[in-house]
C-alpha cells in the first residue's frame, strides 16, 4: 500500500524518534542498519523528512537526526506518508485502473472506499509517541 521510501521513511521517523526521547542523536549510517535499509536510499528519505519538517538534521562532528522532544507526540504517521508519497495512498485505482471513479467503477471500487477511510483515519490519529512506546518495552521492533 505505500512505497518502499515511505516504509522506511515511517520506521526511520520511527527509530529517530525512540533515540531522540532518550536525548540522542543519530547518524545517517545507525538509521539504514536499525531500520535494514540501503544508505543511499536512506540518505534521500531522511531529506524528504527534514525539508518536511518531521526531522531535524543537525551538521557537525556531534551532528545526527533527532526530532524535538515536544514534537513526537504531535508528529502524526499521515505527516511522514504526505511528505514521502503525497496523497497517491488516498486516491486512485484499488486495482491500478486509470479510469476507475465512482460513476465507473472496478469491481472492489466501493470495498476500497471503506478500507482508504479507515487507513487515513489510523494514519491521522498514530503518533510517533505511539509508534516509540512499542520499542521501548521491546513488543515491537523495525528490522525484519
Amino acid at each position: 500500500m505505500f512505497s518502499k521510501a515511505c516504509e522506511y521513511g515511517i520506521r526511520a521517523a520511527t527509530y529517530i524518534a525512540s533515540q531522540s526521547k532518550l536525548s540522542r542523536r543519530v547518524s545517517l549510517k545507525e538509521i539504514a542498519d536499525e531500520i535494514d535499509s540501503p544508505v543511499a536510499f536512506t540518505a534521500k528519505i531522511l531529506q524528504q523528512l527534514s525539508r518536511n519538517k518531521i526531522i531535524d538534521s543537525v551538521k557537525g562532528a556531534s551532528g545526527g537526526f533527532e526530532i524535538s522532544r515536544s514534537q513526537i507526540d504531535h508528529i502524526k504517521l499521515s505527516h511522514i506518508v504526505y511528505a514521502i508519497d503525497g496523497n497517491n495512498v488516498y486516491v486512485g485505482c484499488g486495482l491500478g485502473l486509470k479510469k476507475c471513479n465512482a460513476s465507473k467503477p472496478c469491481p472492489v471500487h466501493d470495498k476500497f472506499v471503506q478500507i482508504r477511510e479507515d487507513l487515513k483515519n489510523m494514519l491521522e490519529n498514530t503518533s510517533l509517541d505511539e509508534m516509540t512506546t512499542g520499542l521501548e518495552v521491546g513488543l515491537t521492533y523495525l528490522k525484519r
